[in-house]
Order: structure tokens, then sequence, then C-alpha cells
């Protein structure tokens, strides 16, 4: 009588893991075959999921899981960059059109022999204004290229960003003459930074080159100390512009509405967050009104 129950208790348990056994096959060929349909169909947000409550089959289905969402995670990075090289190859195309075609048309004005010396002069300044706005475009285009190079070493040192902003701002005297704009450069004696004395000449160029864009009559340049950074404040009058547009103001395919209107590539704001961030500070922008407000920081030396 127990040998009898002993082999009925041991068939038993042979039943139990033999059923066992054939509910882990099948459940396996049934996330083999979910993985089949996901990968055909990547797109879409379907996972591997499984009946058992076998607790490794569990934990592996949870890690393929993972790597799934990884792996769509990527994907999408991936279709977003994609987006961005098509709208950027877009406007670059469009940046480069432009001024060349107004160079060749107004080349070909000059081969007029009937055109007068002061309406040739006048054509020439307009090809060699176009020349200049096409070697500026090369030039953000290879900063842009260099600003994550292995390559690309900045010297930190003790920098005066108040001679520094005197120095760029005297270098776009003659620009801010030519549109009547009222810059106002309100001195104070700060505190030097540590930061790259060419990044930060940029950094100051980009801004100054934003506000001459888009300003319609006055800009206003401060600096500020605060803890242990130096504050530079460039503050301009502005036609339209929204709190939607200064929140994607840094990206690098984004443009002002009149930014094709007036030629300007828009990389500057972009460049100059990215400097900034390498130095260890930050850029923002805020708008009040009509008026239009962007604010970077840079680290005090000694701080």
């Amino acid at each position: 009588m127990g040998s009898w129950l002993i082999i009925a208790i041991l068939t038993g348990l042979l039943l139990i893991l033999f059923a066992s056994y054939l509910l882990l096959r099948y459940d396996i060929r049934m996330m083999t075959k979910q993985l089949d349909g996901i990968i055909e169909n990547f797109g879409t947000n379907e996972i591997v999921r499984t009946s058992t409550h076998n607790r490794s089959l569990s934990k592996f289905a949870a890690n393929i899981n993972k790597l799934i969402s990884v792996f769509k995670q990527d994907q999408q990075r991936g279709i977003a960059r994609e987006v961005n090289l098509k709208q950027e190859i877009t406007n670059i195309s469009h940046d480069f059109r432009t001024p060349l075609t107004s160079m060749k048309g107004f080349s070909e004005l000059l081969s007029d022999p009937s055109l007068t010396e002061s309406e040739k002069k006048e054509y020439l300044a307009v090809v060699q204004k176009k020349i200049d706005h096409l070697i500026n475009i090369v030039d953000l285009f290879y900063e842009l290229s260099q600003l994550n190079s292995s390559d690309q070493h900045m010297l930190i040192e003790k920098v005066d960003l108040n001679q520094t902003v005197i120095d760029v701002l005297l270098s776009f005297y003659d620009e801010f003459e030519k549109k009547q704009l009222e810059v106002h450069f309100e001195e104070s004696t700060v505190p030097p930074i540590l930061a790259d004395q060419k990044a930060v000449s940029r950094i100051v160029a980009n801004i100054i080159q934003n506000a001459l864009s888009y300003s319609k009559s006055t800009v206003t340049i401060r600096l500020t100390e605060e803890g242990g950074y130096i504050r530079l404040h460039v503050t301009n009058d502005f036609e339209s512009i929204d709190a939607a547009q200064v929140e994607r103001i840094f990206d690098r395919t984004f443009r002002m509405d009149g930014s094709r209107a007036d030629g300007q590539l828009g990389l500057g704001l972009h460049i100059v967050r990215q400097l900034i961030g390498n130095l260890g500070g930050q850029a923002v922008a805020d708008v009040d009104g009509d008026t239009f407000t962007l604010e970077v920081s840079f680290r005090k030396w000694g701080s």
C-alpha cells in the first residue's frame, strides 16, 4: 500500500513537471512569436508578455522589454535627428541661395555699359555686403561643427568682460549707425570672469548681432554681479515675439518670423547657449510686452 502511494505521488509530480514544462515551452514559443511581430512592426507600442508565473521567465521578459524600450527611444531620437537635419539642409539651401541669387543679379547689372559710376558703386556695395554675409554663414557653421569637437580646447583664464563688451560694441559701430539704433551701455565695475577669451567674444558678438537683427530702435546692455556669477543683460525692443518663441529661441533649427527677411542665420543664439554651457554658465531669454531680454551668466574669477 505504501509503495503504490509513493508511485502515485511520484507520477503526480512527474505529470505536474511535464505540464509545467509544456506550459513553459508554450510560453517561450508565444514570446518568440510576439518578438517576431515586434521586429516586423517596430513602430508599434507592443511589448513581450508572459502568461506563466515563472520568476526567471518573467524577469527575462522584463529585460527584453527594457531593451525594446531603449531601441524605440533611440529610433525616435534618430527620426527627430533626421527631421532636424532635413530642416537644417532646407535652411542652409535658402541661406546660400538668397545672397548668391542677389549677387548674380547685381553682377549682371554691372555689365550694363549705360550704368553711371555712382550706380556701379552702389551695386558693388550690395555685392560686397552679400559676400560678407556668406562669409558669416560659413564662419557660423564652422563654429557649430567645432562646439563639441575633441580638437576644440578652451583656454580658461581671467577675462575682463566689461572691456570685451566695449571692444565688440565698437566693432559693430557702423552697423548700429546704419540701422539708426540707440545703444546704451551701462558701464559698471565688475570683477573679471573665469572663461575663454575667444568664446566670450563670440558669445557677446552673437548676442549683439541678434539685437541688431531684431531691434526696432534701442538696445540696452548692462553688467551685474550676483553671487559667484557676472551677468550680461542685453535688452531690446521687438516688433513681434511671444512666450512660445522664447522657449525655443536657443534651438538650432528655430528661426524668428523675420529672420529670413533680414537674411540672418538662426544659429547665433544656439551657439551662445552651447558655449556658455561649456564655460559652466547659462543663457536665458525673457519677453515682457515688446521688450526682449537675453541674460548670460559667466562664472566669476576666483569663485
